[in-house]
């Protein structure tokens, strides 16, 4: 699930959820209402009925109060079910939501875990790469030191040197061996 439909998912939560609030909020408006007028109705109701026969008095009453009673039950029914099918339809889109934050927990887990591997797998390789290149030129620069301190010269494009003998050394140049 990519952002785009995270968002739409998150607006059609929100949504959901306002729609849930005002029709609990119209339910209670309308029950406030009805407890209100019950009393009410059920006074005059009385005042009458009291004047004439008790028994339609207790008839009277009884339907009085039935339907009231029963259409409250009725909407009270109804709300309670929207209410669960809203909780469930909002359990189970926070239970998308968690699945899609751990794939993308153990992704970027794993992009930076590879990351950190190529990063040390790369750095490894040059090491070993200029640490070789190090020793190889290590040899040239002893050999260049040797060079430098010797009395060398080039004779005719071929490499003389000045020797010693017994500690003395010598005016000329001779002719270094060839390999």
């Amino acid at each position: 699930m990519n952002e785009e439909a995270a968002t739409i998912l998150v607006s059609k939560i929100a949504a959901l959820v306002e729609q849930f609030d005002r029709r609990c909020e119209q339910t209670d408006r309308e029950l406030r209402q009805l407890t209100q007028q019950v009393p009410g109705m059920v006074r005059q109701s009385a005042d009458e009925q009291m004047r004439r026969i008790p028994g339609e008095v207790m008839g009277s009453v009884r339907d009085g109060i039935e339907q009231p009673v029963a259409a409250y039950e009725q909407r009270l029914h109804e709300a309670g079910g929207l209410l669960q099918s809203g909780s469930q339809a909002l359990a189970m889109q926070l239970q998308r939501m968690e699945r899609l934050h751990k794939q993308l927990v153990w992704k970027v887990a794993g992009i930076t875990l590879g990351s950190l591997v190529l990063l040390l797998s790369g750095g490894a390789w040059l090491s070993k790469h200029y640490y070789d290149e190090i020793r190889r030129n290590q040899i040239s620069a002893d050999l260049l030191k040797a060079y430098n301190q010797a009395d060398v010269t080039l004779c005719g494009g071929r490499l003389c040197a000045k020797l010693e003998n017994g500690g003395k050394q010598r005016s000329e140049y001779v002719l270094v061996k060839s390999r």
